[in-house]
């Protein structure tokens, strides 16, 4: 079903790509409404407008709060065109119809992002933007609804190709994604007041679609909803893929945990290296020795300006993506030479505060593990020495990001050997000890993390004979005892922190 745009009304709060819009719907001949500041706006292009107080006979007022809330303005959006009864009211009461709508919304997310003062943001939640755009969509049988800037271009383009005509499927796809526009404002609002006023609904709304190549696997459909040009600038490579984000995800979380210059190399969301160091071409040195093997393909990421010395140790090996927040340039034209090879500049430290899971048929929600330890309760044989302790917290960091049942070994602040995704706590601790012996490391004095409690007292003997001096856990095992008498017997030091580390 076609329909012809003769009248619009438009009242934005952002006007930038406004103006070709309006000057096409000029020269079609459509009679335009507007209000204060988006009136101005239109008039200042030299183009005819009639308020919409002239149209009401009333003025806006409650400092702006009340504008178009007025039925006959609702009345000429939601007026059945095919209808008589709809029709008859039109003519008694002169309301003027209203083919198109051009609204948008208060920025509401913008608002709370910039300011803690409540009466600021509690102006920002639009009243008559969200009944003007629902209305619009109600009728899109007969109204062309734009809720957003990022639309006006694809109304501009309809309006050339067809002079103003619009079919219902069209139409429907405005109103489709004017919805969406109401429901993830709605949203936001919810979120805003259920910091201080728990609801009892889970509520989660992103947009910036991206539609990615595919999933894990090549057959699984997949895309991203989000902003991820807030956290980055890409400066070289090709599109990001599904596998990718999971893994710059995981990078960004343990990167975000170090002060000192550090290097991490992200493989499956594990980290198979990480050092810290006095600069950042010995800690990519160090980190590269944990797992030189694993590191191949993977996404690198460090907290530290990447110079032309780091660049030209990285550039020798393959790796998908490496992240940092700066590049000299001569760093980045070399690291360039690769077109496939993506770099990317991170603007911001990212480490979430909430962590969503679907499962079954709903969602799971949990805090974020933020922290590292409760308590820092020495229960073994002796202190720790300095160097073990400064070992023991860079471990215990390390530990958390690993996938459960987990095992780190840290010398020198150097992630030396790990177990991570095993079904047995004494796998890991195989693995992790494996891993050491393949790449050469001496574990004497070498410290041990685990993400969870030791149901016995196997594992701190294994490090014990692997010249492990230092362990780190959360204890809470029945048979902790075990483990602390083992410990005491043989000389090592043993940390229990209260805090647990799963991660699946």
């Amino acid at each position: 079903m076609e329909r012809t745009i003769q009248s619009a009304l438009i009242s934005v709060f952002y006007k930038d790509g406004l103006e070709p819009v309006v000057r096409r719907l000029h020269e079609l001949g459509v009679k335009l409404y507007s209000t204060g500041g988006t009136q101005t706006f239109i008039e200042q292009l030299g183009i005819p407008c009639t308020a919409v107080e002239e149209v009401t006979s009333y003025p806006s007022i409650l400092g702006g709060r009340v504008k178009t809330l007025h039925p006959k303005v609702f009345g000429g959006i939601l007026a059945r065109r095919d209808l008589a009864e709809d029709q008859q009211h039109v003519k008694e009461y002169e309301i003027p119809m209203l083919d198109l709508v051009i609204v948008d919304l208060y920025p509401f997310e913008e608002t709370v992002q910039s300011t803690d003062d409540e009466s600021k943001i509690i102006e920002k939640i639009d009243i008559g933007g969200v009944s003007l755009i629902r209305a619009a969509g109600k009728n899109h049988k007969d109204v062309v609804i734009v809720a957003s800037r990022t639309q006006y271009s694809e109304l501009l383009e309809l309006l050339n190709k067809s002079n103003g005509a619009t079919t219902l499927g069209e139409r429907r796809r405005f109103a489709a994604a004017a919805f969406t526009e109401c429901a993830h404002y709605d949203v936001a609002i919810a979120d805003y007041f259920n910091r201080t006023a728990e609801g009892g609904n889970f509520q989660l709304s992103y947009g910036n679609k991206q539609v990615l190549r595919y999933g894990e696997n090549p057959h699984q459909q997949a895309a991203f909803y989000g902003d991820s040009d807030a956290l980055f600038s890409k400066l070289n490579g090709k599109e990001l893929s599904y596998n990718n984000l999971v893994d710059i995800d995981a990078a960004c979380q343990i990167i975000s945990e170090f002060s000192g210059a550090a290097f991490a190399i992200i493989k499956h969301t594990n980290v198979c290296g990480v050092a810290e160091r006095s600069n950042v071409s010995d800690a990519w040195t160090a980190a590269l020795a944990g797992d030189p093997e694993s590191a191949f393909g993977g996404v690198l990421i460090t907290n530290q300006t990447i110079d032309k010395a780091v660049a030209e140790k990285i550039n020798e090996l393959f790796f998908e993506i490496l992240i940092a927040p700066a590049f000299d340039e001569d760093a980045l034209a070399l690291l360039k030479s690769k077109k496939n090879r993506i770099l990317l500049q991170q603007k911001t430290l990212f480490y979430p505060t909430k962590e969503y899971k679907r499962i079954l048929n709903g969602v799971l929600v949990q805090d974020a593990d933020k922290a590292n330890f409760e308590t820092w309760n020495e229960v073994g044989a002796r202190p720790c020495t300095d160097a073990e302790k400064s070992d023991l917290l860079f471990a215990n960091i390390v530990c958390k990001h690993l996938k459960s049942n987990a095992i780190a070994l840290v010398k020198d602040k150097q992630l030396v050997g790990k177990g991570c995704g095993q079904t047995s706590r004494v796998d890991a601790l195989r693995q992790a000890l494996e891993k050491a012996k393949q790449f050469g490391f001496d574990l004497r004095g070498a410290v041990l993390a685990s993400d969870a409690f030791f149901p016995f007292n196997d594992c701190v003997q294994m490090a014990d004979e692997a010249g492990i001096t230092a362990v780190i856990q959360p204890g809470g095992s029945v048979r902790d005892n075990d483990s602390i008498e083992y410990c005491k017997t043989h000389g090592m030091a043993m940390v229990m922190t209260g805090l647990r580390h799963f991660k699946h």
